[in-house]
């Protein structure tokens, strides 16, 4: 930072902030731990010495505080991929079930704001699309925030919920599915070739309830690209331009991804692979009745408490993932 013209490139010295801030945070965070285990031995032994089992209470909210802050620590120091300490963009698309489908997808999207809060992340809403009765057909929203693709990752796939539903007149049980697509936000200019005449975009009308967040123009735009069938859109910034470039940015993302996906495909296709975890799988069950639970079908991880899940208690299951994720590696390079 004392170097002679740091500061004149305004967007690489931010960068370098924005690096030094979280290694400051990092040093805190383990000193703040060192600190907390020396207090832990040290009531320990006062209890050993004074023989007070008052003291009992105390010592093992420390060590739940502890092991808590100690866990969160060492996940982080999973997220190793390229772009994992990137902000993230995920696009929720209701799919069979119709009305209860669109529900869902409310119900998921609120999930992840309230886990982005959690978090002190901000949500950036780019495109919204209502449902026709309830809920949203899709919605594509960016979680800014330093590790947020990282986490978010291991959400990417199919949500399947099981309840009563609240729009069937005569009670019955409904499956419904939301697909869930995620990609890290990639700032920089990724290595990916775009033929021009490969693309076709649209112009449309910015709608929904976005509110505040949605600029109501005819300035939203859509990006096809006909080769791979993927589809971009966004309409929130200000300006047609701005929201073209926001698109090609997501675009070149997305097709820079489904390249990494294809040489993992191969390698694992050598390897002898024979099931790979990827968009279109279900990943997670939500089950409201007959009885309560949320369980992941990659990792097994389950839990009872539905509602705590639904208001944004995620990291139990983005925690599995990561461990197991991080076994899977280790026994294909094994």
């Amino acid at each position: 930072m004392e170097a002679p013209g740091f500061w004149d490139d305004t967007e690489r010295s931010q960068k370098y902030m924005i690096e030094l801030n979280s290694l400051k945070s990092d040093r805190d965070t383990y000193a703040g731990l060192v600190s907390q285990y020396e207090d832990i031995q040290t009531l320990i032994e006062m209890g050993y010495e004074e023989n007070d089992a008052s003291l009992i209470p105390e010592i093992q909210e420390s060590l739940d505080d502890f092991a808590s802050t100690f866990e969160n620590i060492r996940m982080k120091t999973l997220l190793s991929g390229e772009y994992d300490k990137n902000s993230a963009i995920l696009t929720l698309h209701a799919g069979a079930g119709g009305t209860e489908a669109c529900d869902w997808a409310g119900m998921l999207y609120r999930m992840y704001c309230r886990w982005a809060d959690a978090k002190g992340y901000q949500v950036e809403v780019l495109d919204y699309l209502d449902g026709e009765e309830a809920g949203i057909k899709s919605v594509t929203f960016q979680v800014n925030g330093e590790f947020a693709y990282g986490y978010l990752k291991s959400e990417k796939g199919v949500h399947r919920l099981v309840r009563i539903s609240p729009f069937n007149a005569a009670g019955k049980r409904q499956t419904s599915f939301v697909s869930l697509d995620v990609m890290p936000d990639i700032e920089e200019d990724v290595d990916v070739e775009i033929d021009e005449k490969d693309l076709r975009i649209d112009t449309y009308r910015s709608s929904g309830a976005g509110g505040q967040h949605i600029n109501k123009t005819s300035s939203a735009i859509r990006i096809t690209h006909i080769p791979t069938g993927i589809v971009v859109q966004c309409q929130n910034e200000r300006s047609q331009f701005q929201n073209k470039d926001k698109a090609m940015q997501m675009l070149k993302s997305k097709l820079y991804l489904l390249k990494q996906q294809e040489n993992e495909e191969k390698i694992s296709g050598i390897r002898g692979e024979v099931k790979e975890i990827g968009w279109g799988n279900q990943i997670r069950s939500y089950v409201l009745q007959p009885y309560t639970m949320v369980k992941d079908h990659r990792t097994n991880f389950e839990s009872g408490n539905v509602q705590n899940v639904l208001d944004g208690g995620l990291d139990p299951f983005i925690n599995a993932y990561l461990k197991w994720s991080s076994l899977k590696g280790k026994e294909e390079e094994a």
